[in-house]
C-alpha cells in the first residue's frame, strides 16, 4: 500500500513540475516586458498562435524542433502588433491586450479549419520525456526531477540565466530604468521605444514557446482554445512571483501542482463534480491576486505610455 501511496506522490509531484513549463516560459517572458514598462495583456492570444503555429510547423516539417521555432516567430510577431498599439500608437494597454488576445483566438481557429477543414484530428508525435544518466535512477528524486522532456530543463535553466542578466548587467539595469521611470531612461540617452519594443517581442516568443509546448509535447494536436486561460494565469503569476524570476518559478511550480492535483483526484474517484475538480487552479489564481496584488511593488511605470517631450 505504501509504495502505491509514493507511487501515487512522485506521479503527481512530476506531472506538476510538467504542467507548470508552458506557465513558467509565458510568466518570464510577461515579467521581461513589465519590467520595460509594458502590461502585456495579449499573452493569451500570443500562446494560442504559438500553439497553432508549432503544430503546423512540426506537422509540415516533420521535425519538432521546427515546430517550436515557427511557435516563438509566431509569438515574437503577435507582439509585434501588441508593441505597435502599445509603445507606437500609445493605445490603452488593456484594450490593446483584449484586441490581441481575441485575435489569437479566432485566427488560429480560422487557420486550422482551413488546413485541416472540420472533423480531422491530426497528430503529431509529442515530444518524448528523456532519463538523465546518473540522476534519474535515484529514489523518488530521480522520478520526479530528472525525468522530463527538454524544455523543462530549458525553462528551469531560464530562471537563474534570467536573475543575472536582470539584476546584474547592463542590458538589465537599461530595462529596469525604462520600466520604472522612462523619462529618466531617455534623458540618458536610452530609446525607450526600442527598449519596450525588444522587451514585448522577446516575451511574445516565451510566450510562443508556451503555446507551442502545449500542442508539441502535452497532447500532440491542436485544439481551438487549448490554451485554457493560461496566458492570463502567467500575468497572475508574476504579480504573485513579485516580478522576481525565483518567485515566478515557484508560482508556476505551486499552479502546476494544484493542476496536477486536480487531475489525480478525478483519477482517483473522488466524489465531486468534476466542475469543481476543474476550477480548483482558476480558484487559487484568483485568491493569488486578491491576497497579494496590494503587498506587491511592481515596476514604477507599468502600463504607462510614454511621450517623449520636444525640445
Amino acid at each position: 500500500m505504501a509504495e502505491i501511496e509514493i507511487a501515487v506522490i512522485i506521479t503527481l509531484l512530476a506531472s506538476g513540475l510538467g504542467l507548470s513549463t508552458p506557465l513558467l516560459f509565458a510568466a518570464l517572458g510577461e515579467k521581461i516586458s513589465e519590467r520595460a514598462g509594458v502590461l502585456n495583456r495579449g499573452v493569451e492570444g500570443m500562446m494560442i498562435m504559438g500553439a497553432f503555429a508549432g503544430f503546423i510547423g512540426a506537422f509540415i516539417s516533420g521535425n519538432i524542433v521546427i515546430g517550436f521555432l515557427f511557435g516563438i516567430l509566431t509569438g515574437a510577431v503577435m507582439a509585434s502588433l501588441m508593441a505597435f498599439l502599445n509603445v507606437t500608437l500609445r493605445t490603452n494597454q488593456l484594450v490593446a491586450g483584449l484586441a490581441v488576445w481575441l485575435l489569437g483566438l479566432g485566427l488560429s481557429a480560422f487557420l486550422y479549419r482551413l488546413a485541416f477543414g472540420i472533423g480531422t484530428a491530426p497528430r503529431v508525435e509529442p515530444l518524448a520525456s528523456i532519463n538523465i544518466p546518473g540522476f534519474s535512477d535515484i529514489p523518488f528524486v530521480g522520478p520526479v526531477l530528472f525525468n522530463h522532456d527538454p524544455l523543462v530543463y530549458i525553462g528551469w535553466a531560464m530562471v537563474p540565466i534570467l536573475y543575472v542578466i536582470v539584476f546584474k548587467t547592463k542590458i538589465g539595469l537599461t530595462l529596469r530604468t525604462v520600466g520604472e521611470n522612462p523619462r529618466q531612461a531617455d534623458t540618458q540617452g536610452i530609446s525607450v521605444v526600442r527598449v519596450r519594443y525588444y522587451a514585448v517581442m522577446i516575451g511574445g516568443a516565451m510566450a510562443g514557446v508556451a503555446g507551442a509546448y502545449l500542442s508539441l509535447v502535452m497532447v500532440g494536436i491542436f485544439v481551438e482554445d487549448m490554451t485554457g486561460a493560461r496566458g492570463w494565469i502567467a500575468i497572475a503569476l508574476v504579480i504573485f512571483g513579485r516580478w522576481h524570476p525565483i518567485g515566478i518559478m515557484g508560482a508556476c511550480v505551486l499552479f502546476g501542482m494544484v493542476d496536477a492535483l486536480q487531475f489525480s483526484l478525478q483519477a482517483a474517484g473522488v466524489q465531486a463534480p468534476h466542475q469543481i475538480m476543474l476550477m480548483l487552479p482558476y480558484i487559487m489564481a484568483i485568491a493569488v491576486m486578491a491576497f497579494t496584488y496590494k503587498r506587491t511593488t511592481q515596476p514604477a511605470g507599468i502600463g504607462q505610455a510614454y511621450t517623449r517631450e520636444e525640445k
